[in-house]
């Protein structure tokens, strides 16, 4: 059952808080002192998010500095293919990288064992027990064509052209690797509802590389059979989905289309567009340039209130991707502070 009180929660059923909640995303990460202490610690980024020990501690840490009213569970998008059964691993100064899905006898073999993901759900239980009571908790996913993005070309260093090629030469293959990611993603946000996620997050960070029936296909379609699925079971769990860097016309085909509660914009959004053609369908999300937390000081703030003048009180503050490992903490303090105390024109 949902608690009335959490602002977070009260934006994303349609109703005004009493005051603006906001979170960002990747607000557990690098800028933290305190968490690269604890990378370093763990040596292993994998390690870390596995650990509920550590992964707990990382979740929190932003919301003990800011009292920000979210925490978002510290995972990775690429759990899930690990628990399929891809290779996976992180390099130091390169990223995720992965064994490649090459054809369909590997597909084949992908078989979900949430056995693998166990320590994700104890990471939220764990979380969940110390949290204030106006603070929510959001647990979330990769959406099934950023995933499959990352099967099919093994890392993002070739800007996806084997993922993009499968669009066009084998779309049979495709679709079946879509719809395994989807049964998986069902799994995985099940389990982080069942240990107390109250809201979840659809991560679609490569969905501005198709568009038209393609984005059709691929990005909505897909987001739609994970969204009917994920209410069947939780009808009042709230989702919010973020097809980063999709156009004006794919945003709007979105919050449409996906039965999404809430709809997360990035940098590269017109607020005017945002205002007139998407919040009067959901409530939104975002979308302040994460170089702008970066430089601090007047500038963040005007862009700030900007973006809050613009929406008004029904609406998540957040960024329009995640915040950067060269963010001065102290900039994240002060525009919470300031998000937190803004007051809107009578």
């Amino acid at each position: 059952m949902y608690e009335t009180e959490k602002p977070v929660l009260k934006v994303l059923r349609g109703e005004k808080p009493d005051r603006t909640p906001v979170w960002l995303m990747r607000q557990a990460g690098r800028y933290l002192p305190e968490y690269m202490e604890l990378r370093k610690k763990a040596g292993n980024f994998l390690d870390l998010c596995l650990t509920p020990e550590w992964a707990s501690d990382i979740t929190l840490q932003p919301i003990r500095r800011f009292g920000l009213d979210a925490a978002i569970l510290f995972a990775d998008i690429l759990l899930v293919p690990m628990a399929l059964g891809v290779k996976l691993e992180f390099r130091e100064g390169e990223g995720p990288v992965l064994q490649p899905v090459e054809n369909e006898n590997a597909i084949d073999k992908l078989l979900f064992d949430n056995e693998k993901t166990l320590p994700v759900y104890e990471t939220i239980v764990r979380v969940k027990s110390e949290l204030h009571r106006n603070t929510a908790l959001i647990g979330f996913c990769g959406a099934p064509w950023t995933v499959a993005c990352y099967m099919i070309d093994g890392n993002s260093k070739t800007g996806f052209t084997k993922a993009k090629a499968w669009v066009a030469e084998k779309p049979a293959l495709l679709g079946k690797l879509i719809a395994t990611l989807v049964g998986a993603s069902e799994i995985y946000l099940n389990e982080q509802i069942d240990a107390g996620a109250e809201a979840l997050q659809i991560f679609d960070s490569w969905a501005g590389l198709i568009e038209g029936k393609d984005f059709t296909r691929w990005v909505i379609e897909p987001t739609r059979e994970l969204v009917n699925r994920i209410k069947a079971k939780h009808p009042h769990i709230p989702v919010i989905g973020f097809p980063r860097e999709a156009a004006n016309e794919g945003y709007r085909d979105y919050i449409l289309k996906t039965g999404v509660d809430a709809l997360s914009i990035d940098t590269a959004m017109s607020l005017d567009y945002a205002k007139k053609q998407l919040q009067p369908v959901k409530p939104l999300q975002g979308n302040l340039n994460p170089q702008i937390l970066v430089k601090g000081g007047d500038t963040m703030k005007n862009a700030a209130a900007k973006i809050l003048n613009t929406f008004g009180p029904l609406h998540i503050f957040n960024l329009g991707h995640g915040v950067v490992p060269e963010t001065p903490p102290e900039h994240v303090a002060e525009l919470v502070d300031f998000v937190h105390n803004f007051t809107f024109p009578a």
